[in-house]
């Protein structure tokens, strides 16, 4: 199925992904001190991201959005909580507002088209999240990645490059799975 028809058909699975990562919290290391925590604003069929938003905020999480500054560059978060204001952020997304406070997450959860068993994704073209990811991972090694999708959007294989960062884990309608050694989708 292609994900415009995996939205049209699970009309609730942004609520089913937040309730999953709720339960999951432990295992996805939001259990305990607050995290600063990354959710891109969905678009078009992606999941809905609104309800995953909602549940960290009130797991005492301090929530942040995804910001493109420039092409070829790692993106940069600024705060945002439910309620607060949406700027456009070109190309359909939806950002906090300029003078939001600049963040550096700990968690950061992922838009993707496709993903493997091996936890790679194929992203939009742009190498953003790839950039963002090893900059973030080289300044520490406690970064979690985590590909937000419809299960549906599993493949066989994605492409990868040299650059490609692998997710930790990937959260979907269906349920949350660590990618690597300790587990796999």
């Amino acid at each position: 199925m292609r994900r415009g028809e995996l939205h049209a058909a699970i009309p609730d699975a942004g609520m089913r992904l937040a309730g999953h990562v709720r339960d999951a919290a432990l295992e996805l290391g939001l259990e305990g001190a607050p995290k600063t925590v990354s959710v891109f604003w969905s678009m078009g069929a992606e999941i809905d991201t609104g309800p995953l938003l909602k549940t960290l905020h009130a797991m005492g999480h301090r929530t942040a959005l995804p910001v493109v500054v420039k092409k070829a560059a790692p993106l940069i978060f600024r705060a945002w909580t439910p309620g607060d204001a949406l700027a456009d952020g070109g190309f359909g997304t939806s950002i906090p507002a300029a003078d939001a406070r600049e963040v550096t997450p700990d968690v950061v959860f992922v838009p993707l088209l496709a993903f493997d068993h091996d936890g790679f994704r194929l992203g939009y073209g742009g190498g953003f999240y790839d950039r963002t990811l090893e900059k973030l991972r080289a300044g520490s090694d406690d970064v979690v990645a985590i590909g937000v999708a419809f299960s549906g959007q599993r493949v066989d294989t994605v492409p990868r490059g040299p650059h490609d960062q692998p997710l930790d884990w990937i959260a979907t309608e269906q349920g949350v799975s660590q990618f690597g050694p300790e587990g796999a989708s």
